[in-house]
């Protein structure tokens, strides 16, 4: 089994949710306090192992490009000024990995698993892969991504993917999964945004994932799902259906989303209280406007 290396993380979306904000930039480009969405799936990436990223966007979103790319102006600037720090953090982000750039065009369908068409031609046959959404956030001691690659490697699945509990108000709007038996994490069959009374379980799968090529096989030949979209649901259905191995594995650690202003919000402040430079004054603030 080859070192997995590879991380693609899709942010070709519109984020309409957050209009206007994101109407001249990717949502995956908003804050968290003052490093970008994108930034700490990358990080995650890296600190799991991961050399290279392959990200797929859409028109419009040079921004991303720009943000991983040197800045040479911007450089000289904070040089002249002395201010060291900031120049060092500017410095390090191009060099955090290789950074590669798929455009998702209107040939393909809408859908969560429609990257995996994209990349195809990047992965080669022996070949694993993580898979990122580009608006989950995790905060653990040991990554989620390095978790998942750990379980992959001992399981030999064709997928691993991240599931967290949820309360039961919020089940319907997460794929939620059933697994084949008690205590063990292989996956049944996965359903897609269910009722809590018709959910299988409280599980609900979140935007990290290892694959292996079978994957991208299947996508490429599968057909759209529901609402006319390619789902990563269906075709982890379509694996576990002819009998292959896939996880759904329980992270130890937290995953935020920020796929919406409440939930984004929320985020930010969970992350805010984990900085030791701003968490004392923040939580002071809040106690005094609540």
């Amino acid at each position: 089994m080859s070192k997995i290396t590879k991380a693609v993380i899709a942010a070709a979306g519109y984020g309409t949710r957050f209009l206007p904000a994101t109407k001249n930039q990717p949502k995956e480009m908003l804050p968290i306090i003052d490093k970008p969405i994108i930034h700490y799936l990358v990080e995650e990436a890296v600190n799991s192992g991961i050399k290279d990223i392959i990200i797929i966007t859409r028109s419009g979103q040079s921004s991303l490009e720009d943000y991983f790319d040197s800045h040479p102006h911007l450089e000289d600037e904070l040089e002249k000024s002395g201010k060291k720090d900031r120049l060092k953090k500017i410095k390090e982000i191009p060099k955090m990995a290789n950074f590669v750039y798929v455009r998702q065009n209107r040939d393909h369908p809408y859908g969560n698993a429609t990257p995996l068409r994209c990349i195809a031609p990047l992965i080669n046959k022996e070949e694993s892969f993580v898979y990122m959404f580009g608006d989950d956030l995790t905060i653990s001691d040991i990554p989620v991504t390095k978790q998942l690659i750990d379980v992959f490697n001992k399981e030999n699945p064709v997928a691993v993917l991240g599931v967290q509990e949820v309360p039961d108000e919020e089940v319907h709007r997460y794929g939620t999964v059933k697994y084949k038996k008690e205590g063990n994490y292989e996956v049944e069959s996965m359903h897609e945004k269910l009722p809590v009374e018709k959910a299988p379980s409280n599980k609900a799968q979140f935007g990290r994932f290892i694959f292996s090529h079978k994957i991208i096989e299947e996508t490429i030949k599968a057909t759209t799902g529901k609402d006319g979209e390619l789902w990563v649901t269906d075709i982890l259905n379509s694996m576990a259906a002819k009998g292959e191995k896939v996880i759904a594995q329980p992270i130890e650690g937290e995953w935020h989303t920020t796929g919406d202003p409440l939930r984004y919000l929320k985020t930010s402040v969970e992350f805010a209280m984990r900085r030791d430079d701003i968490k004392k004054e923040f939580k002071e603030y809040l106690k005094n406007i609540i």
